[in-house]
């Protein structure tokens, strides 16, 4: 518990500084590919929202944009240069030719629920979009997906710990 407690301290004071712009880089950047606290940011955003210190709403609004601008972005990447990319460097990663064609394969059957789902595993929601516009998935299933991945994670992550506080002070009162 005390890790949670270290990410929430280190985040708390830009979120509380920069408000729902730190909220949107932080998210932005976590769905591009970089390795940053986003459901760390976004209990920070619930615990200041708490406290009145931040606009609960417009810190989702922003973490929302963040997350589908993130993937989008990392879709594109995915889309333009990943395939020759994984076809040249996926043997480091053990990712055979025929392993890709297995992936593009599974992305056809189960692309949708592969993005939604994918949004709630830490590693699997950075690499999500360069993987889906690698394997080449169609652009508006991958959107449909990434929307409704996103919404659900930031409510997740952003209205249930604002939620939870108040549901605890209830019962401790």
């Amino acid at each position: 518990m005390h890790w949670m407690q270290d990410g929430l301290a280190l985040i708390q004071p830009y979120i509380a500084a920069y408000g729902s712009f730190a909220i949107f880089l932080i998210i932005y950047f976590e769905a591009l590919g970089a390795p940053l606290p986003g459901e760390s940011a976004l209990v920070a955003v619930a615990a200041l929202a708490t406290r009145g210190d931040i606009n609960l709403t417009h810190a989702l609004i922003a973490a929302f944009c963040g997350a589908v601008l993130g993937d989008s972005t990392g879709y594109a990447i995915g889309h333009f240069g990943g395939r020759p990319l994984l076809l040249r460097y996926g043997s480091y990663v053990k990712l055979t030719p025929e392993r890709l064609t297995k992936l593009e394969a599974l992305f056809r059957a189960r692309g949708m629920w592969i993005v939604m789902g994918a949004r709630f595993v830490a590693i699997l929601r950075q690499l999500n979009g360069l993987v889906a516009g690698a394997v080449a998935m169609p652009w508006p299933h991958f959107l449909i997906a990434n929307t409704i991945g996103a919404a659900a994670w930031v409510l997740v992550w952003g209205v249930g710990p604002y939620v939870a506080v108040d549901w605890f002070k209830a019962i401790l009162h």
